[in-house]
Parts: C-alpha cells; sequence; structure tokens
C-alpha cells in the first residue's frame, strides 16, 4: 500500500512539476517523503525480485523516475510524518506536535468568537 501511495504521489508531484516549469520555476530531484523502509528500498531497487511481482507495473512508475533521477527518496519515522495527521487518528500529543510542524494552531473558542463576529 505504501509503494502504491508513493508511486501515485509520484506521479501528481511531477505533473505538479511541469505546471511550475511553464512559470520559469524549476526542479532538479524531487524530494519524496516516505515512512516504510521496504517501500524505498522496491523503489530504489532497479532489479526485480519475485517477492515484488504481485505489484501491476502501473505502480513501479516511482522505480522509473528514481532511475532517471527525478526522484529522492528520503526516510521520515513514522512519528514525523506530516501527512498521517490528514489520514490517520492521532493520540493527541502527536497531533499537536504535528500541528505545530506545518505552522498551524489550534484557535481557542475566544478566537473563534471575535473571528465570527468580525465576519459578519
Amino acid at each position: 500500500a505504501e509503494y502504491v501511495a508513493l508511486s501515485a504521489s509520484c506521479a501528481q508531484v511531477i505533473w505538479m512539476r511541469t505546471q511550475l516549469q511553464d512559470y520559469g520555476l524549476n526542479y532538479n530531484k524531487i524530494p519524496l517523503y516516505c515512512d516504510s523502509q521496504s517501500a524505498i528500498a522496491i523503489s530504489c531497487n532497479p532489479v526485480q525480485h519475485s517477492c515484488t511481482k504481485h505489484i501491476h507495473t502501473r505502480y513501479h512508475f516511482i522505480k522509473e523516475q528514481d532511475e532517471n533521477g527525478m526522484t529522492e527518496l528520503y526516510f521520515v519515522r513514522t512519528e514525523y510524518q506530516l501527512a498521517d495527521m490528514f489520514t490517520k487518528a492521532l493520540p493527541e500529543d502527536s497531533f499537536k506536535y504535528l500541528v505545530r510542524r506545518i505552522g498551524m494552531r489550534c484557535l481557542t473558542p475566544a478566537e473563534l468568537k471575535v473571528m465570527s463576529k468580525e465576519s459578519a
């Protein structure tokens, strides 16, 4: 599942890169962060092994991009994976940590009340 998600996200990011190039913004290698060392190993290994033969060929897009030098894969420990806050139910401490990491903060009820009055 992680390998399939990595391949799909790679395709989306490469599409975004193409759009940004139209605006004159160029990027060499696209950094991708994954919390699965197995998915990274499959992506970076140019040899097809028997343990990966069940994966449909369309999901090997990430492997091709790595071989072409388009992407750079990095391992990130699960507790630091920012995307998890959008996809998983996390303990409160973990959620608050990740919220701070992306620069967000939780608004107090008083702040929400002031904001609702300002927008009315």
